[in-house]
């Protein structure tokens, strides 16, 4: 029943005006210009708050080498831009600047731009390198998110296991509460050790460096992932003295300081990741907490249950009330989830069109179908689950029926005088009265016992296990598909960057992409070529002008001409030049190409009332 609201909520925000990941909004300078005067500084502005980096501004000169300049700032106090003050005298040519800064939400977003000073000049520009990360330190910085996100539903779904369900004993899960914090804490050093290395695209070698250390001290995540290992010493040092001096706490403070803690640690996720940047920031952050705790109640009260169900562990079975109450746990947990997800689902992504067409969609769309396997083998062990509790319920005694020819005796009543027996009138008459002795009843079955409530029969146990094993599978699975969100740029902030951001240009004095196609409508003398150019032929604006010419070779006027761009490796289109007739030729004076590559070029010509052909060719577009 959840599973329609989750899909129904994804739509809801396509008019929303905002974006997770900061977009780079205008220059200044603006990209591909030629200016009279040379510049004094280089100012970038995004649609949000970003972070500058030591290294946020690298300018080339036209002999691409790499100029000395102050270091990157904001303009007029404004957090949503980085400006850098260029050299005093600039030479004639083309210059590149590479830019790098740090989302709100925690991550780095680079590209770059280019501006001529008096003339562009034919020298190649800065070659920038193809990746703008180093995979090495992505692929340890994931790994150390992942880890911290498992230990995190381990700790805190084990403490939720315990304090509601209530196994009858709790001793054999201090194990796994102690890997979780070990492992919680190795993780958080690690991402704290490999965020600068992280933010700036360098080697993990980088990260003991006493400047990188210095510098993410002064950044929000890196004071967030400080406060989170305060949180967890906290924890460890109250929990050794309390078991040292053996002290036992009530349980409502007990209960009291646990979800306080669980909410402190969860904060240091969600004022650090999506959730802290863009449209509704304080109801993302309550949003993404709650989200974040029923996650760990739910997966990581399912690991403790796996534990607990262990022969070794509970060699005398586990009583039905624990996963009774772990049943109504789960269930709460996935009514959390439901709503705080389809929320996170909303703001995320904005139109169903970034549901396919996008990577954060496309990834949101297969954690959608691990949650749904998990559903699946969590109604598994629900079904298990109430076997189990009726199994383990105590049965009512059944009275056997009489022997037949059986006297069957009076019920007794409260209050009634004794039943004396009426004897045969000769035995009377010999004999003083006497009481009568109510008849036994015949011998039959003996009376079962009344059973007591207790362990679940072993088979069942078993195939409930198996079931909470698969649930724990698709668990983890689920878990790494929410690394993968965390770090993918949202659906909304990806459509968004394809429409607004300006594209990195390179310097030199570009030349026109010229396509000839020809066509045939399948009829003798019917064959023509269109010749569309677009000029300059690269990312960013364009002019599009088209021709279409007849059989013999000259002009050929025709009724309708369509012309479409398609990149189909980043399942980008078709894009309608909109060409109008200009007399003689179609042409539009502004067409924006957002990214590079191998672009589709299709031409729709209509040559008469009832005919027309559709061809097409591939086209190069460079930066």
């Amino acid at each position: 029943m959840l599973l329609p609201v989750l899909l129904s909520g994804l739509v809801l925000g396509a008019a929303a005006p905002a974006s997770a990941h900061a977009v780079l909004r205008a220059t200044d300078p603006a990209d591909g210009t030629v200016l009279r005067t040379a510049p004094r500084e280089v100012t970038l502005t995004f649609t949000e708050s970003v972070g500058l980096l030591t290294d946020s501004f690298r300018i080339y000169d036209p002999d691409n080498h790499r100029l000395r300049t102050g270091p990157a700032g904001h303009a007029s106090g404004r957090s949503d831009t980085a400006r850098v003050t260029l050299p005093a005298r600039l030479a004639t040519g083309t210059y590149t600047v590479a830019w790098r800064v740090v989302s709100a939400d925690s991550h780095p977003i680079s590209g770059a731009l280019t501006f001529s000073v008096r003339e562009r000049t034919a020298a190649p520009a800065a070659p920038l390198p193809e990746r703008t990360e180093n995979p090495v330190t992505t692929a340890l910085h994931t790994i150390a998110r992942y880890l911290a996100y498992l230990s995190l539903a381990l700790l805190l779904g084990t403490a939720a296991f315990v304090a509601y369900c209530r196994p009858p004993t709790t001793a054999h899960l201090r194990t796994p509460a102690l890997a979780a914090v070990v492992t919680l804490l190795t993780a958080t050093a690690a991402l704290y050790l490999l965020r600068a290395p992280y933010e700036e695209g360098t080697a993990p070698a980088t990260a003991l460096a006493l400047s990188s250390l210095t510098h993410t001290a002064t950044t929000r995540p890196g004071l967030l992932l400080l406060a989170r290992t305060v949180l967890l010493l906290l924890a460890a040092v109250c929990a050794v003295l309390l078991r040292t001096r053996r002290t036992r706490l009530p349980r409502r403070a007990t209960l009291a300081a646990a979800a306080s803690l669980a909410v402190a640690l969860s904060l240091t996720w969600s004022a650090s990741d999506h959730a802290s940047a863009g449209i509704q920031v304080p109801a993302a952050i309550a949003s993404d907490t709650l989200h974040l705790l029923a996650m760990a109640a739910w997966l990581g009260g399912l690991a403790a249950l796996l534990w607990t169900l262990r022969p070794t562990a509970a060699p005398a079975g586990l009583p039905a009330s624990v996963t009774a109450r772990f049943s109504r746990l789960a269930s709460a947990s996935v009514a959390v989830l439901a709503v705080t997800g389809v929320y996170q689902s909303w703001r995320g992504l904005g139109s169903w069109q970034a549901l396919t067409d996008t990577t954060y969609g496309r990834t949101l769309l297969a954690k959608l179908a691990a949650v749904i396997a998990l559903l699946l083998a969590a109604a598994c062990s629900r079904t298990w689950t109430k076997r189990l509790a009726r199994a383990a319920a105590p049965a009512r005694a059944r009275v056997p029926e009489p022997a037949a020819g059986a006297p069957v005796p009076e019920p007794a009543v409260r209050g009634a005088a004794p039943v004396r027996a009426r004897v045969p009138e000769p035995a009377a008459r010999a004999a003083a009265p006497v009481r009568a002795r109510v008849p036994e009843p015949a011998a039959g079955p003996p009376l079962p016992p009344e059973p007591a409530p207790g362990p679940a029969p072993v088979t069942q146990v078993h195939l409930l296990r198996r079931s909470v094993l698969a649930e724990a599978v698709a668990a983890g699975v689920v878990l790494a598909l929410t690394t993968l969100l965390t770090s993918t740029v949202p659906g909304r902030a990806a459509v968004e960057s394809a429409r607004q951001a300006p594209v990195p240009a390179t310097a030199g004095i570009p030349t026109a992409s010229v396509t000839t196609i020809p066509f045939d409508v399948g009829a003798p003398g019917r064959r023509g070529r269109v010749q569309i150019t677009l000029d300059p032929g690269r990312v960013g604006g364009n002019f599009v002008q088209a021709v279409v010419y007849g059989p013999d070779g000259g002009f050929a006027s025709v009724p309708e001409l369509r012309v479409t761009l398609t990149l189909p490796a980043r399942h980008l289109g078709p894009l309608d030049t909109k060409v109008t007739d200009r007399g003689g030729y179609w042409a539009a004076d502004a067409f924006t190409l957002p990214l590079p590559g191998t672009w589709t070029l299709k031409a729709t010509v209509r040559v008469s009332d009832v005919d027309q052909v559709t061809v097409s060719a591939p086209v190069r577009v460079t930066r």
